[in-house]
């Protein structure tokens, strides 16, 4: 492929180095993209090393092209096929059981715990109270022991 590849086409490159936060791939000889680590599969990808190396031939889709930088955003995840692609929406949570939820998770970590508030508050004060007192002593021993 000698000439630029279009935003939205998919093609086949060449991976000539590998990153930590993605691959660089060839698309021709004077032309080069990113896949970043985010777009190499449909799964988390911890280690890019376990989905490709140096030298594959992958099929990406290109994502979009900086035509100040010439820099070039490929995906390989979004050059699968529709069946082999599953919306974020769609997918379960790695070790999560997918039930029929009618709250948000956060809502439930969140909601305000069903406690007592006036004894609640009275224990704190409680405890603050005490805290202070003890830090009044200490500060009355060193005031007296400067005096002498």
């Amino acid at each position: 492929m000698s000439e630029k590849p279009e935003v939205g086409s998919i093609v086949e490159g060449k991976v000539v180095r590998i990153k930590p936060f993605g691959a660089i791939v060839s698309l021709g000889e004077q032309v080069q993209g990113l896949v970043h680590i985010s777009q190499v599969a449909n799964t988390f990808v911890q280690d890019i090393n376990d989905h490709v190396k140096v030298g594959d031939i992958v099929k990406v889709k290109v994502l979009s092209i900086d035509p100040e930088t010439n820099k070039i955003a490929l995906s390989m995840k979004e050059a699968l096929p529709k069946e082999a692609r599953q919306p974020k929406g769609d997918r379960p949570y790695k070790g999560h059981k997918q039930e029929n939820r009618t709250t948000n998770p956060a809502e439930e970590y969140f909601k305000p715990q069903t406690v007592n508030p006036s004894a609640d508050f009275e224990e704190k004060m409680r405890e603050w109270m005490k805290q202070s007192n003890e830090r009044q002593t200490s500060l009355n021993k060193r005031a007296n022991k400067r005096s002498y």
